[in-house]
């Protein structure tokens, strides 16, 4: 009712400035954009393709294709671990499993590290960025680093020295 009483005061009011067409109710623009959509679909669906399937433990992951979540049944709300997708799912699995996936514990603040001995920290990527807080442990506000595969981070306020381990396996053709 109120879409009829819009547009039949935009054509009393500016009949010229306005056409009809651009003064379609947005619910039914909606809908015709929906069912082209869904004959899109209709139309992918009928060519085989091959699908990994929803990774629903740490066994079943086998790449990106395989760390989407299946989403929620109609009419109900998704869980969590139903619409987490990408890196959230591969921790969220983990985490059932009692694995810490991105290894969150807390460095070694019992000493103090040194150039000959620095505190070694384990990296996926050619960096990280690490927090510290001195030895012993608060000693200072939080000073962040970021140690790289070529150099150690020495931290200055207290002077530890912080050396990336690392542990992902090399790729020749990423290069910073």
């Amino acid at each position: 009712m109120q879409a009829r009483l819009s547009m039949s005061l935009l054509k009393t009011t500016a009949p010229r400035m306005m056409t009809l067409r651009t003064a379609v109710p947005v619910s039914r623009r909606l809908f015709c954009s929906r069912s082209l959509l869904q004959n899109k679909q209709q139309a992918h669906s009928s060519t085989p393709e091959t699908t990994t399937g929803t990774a629903h433990n740490l066994a079943e992951v086998n790449g990106p294709e395989s760390l989407i979540g299946p989403g929620a049944k109609e009419g109900t709300i998704p869980t969590d671990l139903e619409q987490a997708t990408g890196l959230e799912r591969l921790e969220l699995l983990g985490k059932l499993e009692g694995i810490d996936v991105f290894d969150t514990k807390p460095l070694d603040a019992s000493r103090r590290g040194t150039m000959k001995d620095p505190i070694v920290v384990d990296s996926y990527d050619d960096y990280r960025y690490v927090g510290c807080t001195g030895s012993p442990a608060g000693s200072h506000q939080v000073m962040w680093l970021k140690p790289t595969v070529d150099q150690v981070a020495r931290c200055w306020e207290c002077g530890s020295v912080y050396k990336i381990n690392p542990v992902g396996v090399p790729d020749p053709h990423h290069k910073h």
